[in-house]
């Protein structure tokens, strides 16, 4: 695990005014997925869909979407920001803005959008803010990008659902961030599938115990 997790991180997203430089190049990655052999990077066949969440420290997130039937590949990265091209020690500065996420490769046919966000809403506390556990930072903010409106519009039908779920368990309220996907900038190939490649990895996933209504 990256000592910039233990780092004192500051809890207010940056203003433009504030964030880090663009860089003029993104970062290069094999596209291939270390678990599955499929790309992650476009292409990839045509009637596979896209979703993006945030839920803390992106290592262990990838791995509870790469497990399920009907995904076809995953990716870490950095989404919901302003500098352009970020790295990873640019991303934990909190001057871009960003979130740690998975982006996911699905099959809407064998897994839906309202599956996924069952294990979103089920895996991660969603009410902490700027922190996820042990984690503190703007990076590891809940978070769900939408591909598309209706994809927006599940999203914002299911943090309703799940907020009620949460009032029972005296939970406080839902700070989840839910936007269009603007851009998803892919992190170092070092991260891609790193609990893959690190059994023994750092995985700071954790949800609250309660369960998302529906299969």
């Amino acid at each position: 695990m990256s000592l910039f997790k233990f780092a004192n991180k500051t809890q207010e997203l940056p203003s433009s005014e504030l964030t880090l430089p663009d860089r003029p190049v993104a970062i290069d990655v094999n596209p291939i997925h270390y678990v599955s052999g499929h790309r992650f990077v476009e292409p990839i066949p045509n009637h596979m869909k896209k979703a993006v969440f945030g839920m803390g420290c992106f290592w262990g997130a990838e791995r509870l979407f790469w497990t399920l039937p009907g995904v076809y590949s995953t990716a870490v990265g950095y989404s919901g920001g302003i500098t352009v091209n970020p790295s990873y020690e640019d991303v934990c500065s909190g001057q871009t803005g960003h979130s740690e996420v998975v982006l996911v490769f699905y099959d809407p046919v064998i897994v839906t959008f309202q599956e996924l966000l069952k294990v979103f809403w089920e895996s991660h506390n969603p009410t902490q803010g700027m922190r996820q556990g042990n984690d503190v930072g703007t990076q590891y903010r809940s978070a769900i990008y939408g591909a598309d409106k209706s994809q927006m519009d599940e999203a914002e039908e299911s943090l309703i659902t799940f907020q009620s779920v949460l009032a029972e368990g005296n939970y406080q309220g839902i700070t989840t961030e839910i936007k269009i996907l603007d851009n998803f900038y892919y992190a170092e190939d070092y991260h891609q599938q790193y609990l893959a490649k690190n059994p023994n990895g750092y995985c700071g996933i954790l949800g609250t115990g309660k369960i998302f209504p529906g299969k």
